[in-house]
């Protein structure tokens, strides 16, 4: 199951503090059962909110970019940030014009001035990562691209895929997103669907985050896959996972609720996410 392997990719990302700039390009990462090579760390400066734009200056590591070894697959795997909870509690969900693709709609802002600050260095010259396919050494040339992200790094993800597809040689990304927040306006939402068209959004039901910011000037983007952390059968229900914020927005909350439906082996629940 590709959700589960993506996912896992993105779990690794978390192995090291958003504090640690040190790249890792170069390294092996093996997850979800596949063998990687970094090609490179990505970073952004994290997350303002509309009551702390200071914030933004903070500079952290938010992912990596991988090639399977082997083959000529490229993937992008990006995280969220501590600073996700902060943008629920603070945030207005200010749009901005869709600053990659004109007349595409309109984005929330904090999610896409840490959009536009994506790099693969810490240089001030360092590239932008929509530009990182074409030229980053790869060691093998990219013959597809996968993109995914969790939480905060779904929405960031959203924004990628689309100026990869739109703007780049790789007009097929695949993308998975886990517990994304709603990144844009409609406009912006329908012309991702028709622009991505390999792109599965993966949502606990019970997760608050995707339901922000609220569907009043904001629309998901297609392909939803919902997860339930609810035993229905057999009767009486039986909930899977601890009912906290905390919990239902875990990713491995959410591999866990994927490997139950997958038919494969189960995966681990936080001990903490216990009910």
């Amino acid at each position: 199951m590709k959700a589960i392997q993506f996912g896992q990719l993105v779990n690794a990302t978390y192995a090291s503090p958003p504090g640690d700039l040190a790249n890792a390009a170069g390294r092996a990462l093996s997850a979800g059962g596949v063998d990687y090579t970094i090609v490179t760390t990505i970073y952004a400066n994290d997350l303002s909110t509309d009551i702390n734009p200071i914030r933004a200056a903070d500079e952290v590591s938010i992912g990596l970019i991988c090639q399977v070894n082997q083959a000529g697959d490229a993937v992008i795997a990006i995280r969220g940030t501590e600073g996700i909870l902060e943008w629920i509690h603070d945030a207005e969900f200010d749009l901005v014009p869709c600053p990659f693709l004109a007349g595409a709609g309109h984005t929330e802002d904090g999610f896409t001035d840490m959009y536009e600050s994506l790099t693969t260095g810490t240089a001030s010259d360092s590239p932008a990562v929509v530009n990182a396919l074409a030229t980053l050494a790869f060691p093998r040339p990219v013959t597809s691209v996968t993109i995914c992200g969790h939480s905060l790094g779904g929405a960031l993800a959203t924004l990628l895929a689309l100026d990869v597809a739109a703007n780049t040689v790789f007009k097929a990304p695949a993308v998975y997103t886990y517990g994304s927040p709603r990144t844009g306006d409609s406009l912006f939402a329908s012309t991702y669907d028709q622009v991505v068209l390999n792109s599965y959004r993966i949502a606990n039901r019970l997760d608050i985050v995707p339901a922000l910011p609220p569907p009043i000037n904001y629309e998901h983007v297609l392909n939803p896959y919902e997860l339930n952390p609810i035993r229905l059968t057999p009767l009486p229900p039986k909930p899977l996972v601890k009912s906290t914020v905390a919990c239902e927005h875990s990713l491995p909350t959410y591999l866990y609720l994927l490997s139950l439906q997958s038919g494969g082996p189960v995966l681990s629940l936080e001990p903490a996410c216990k009910p």
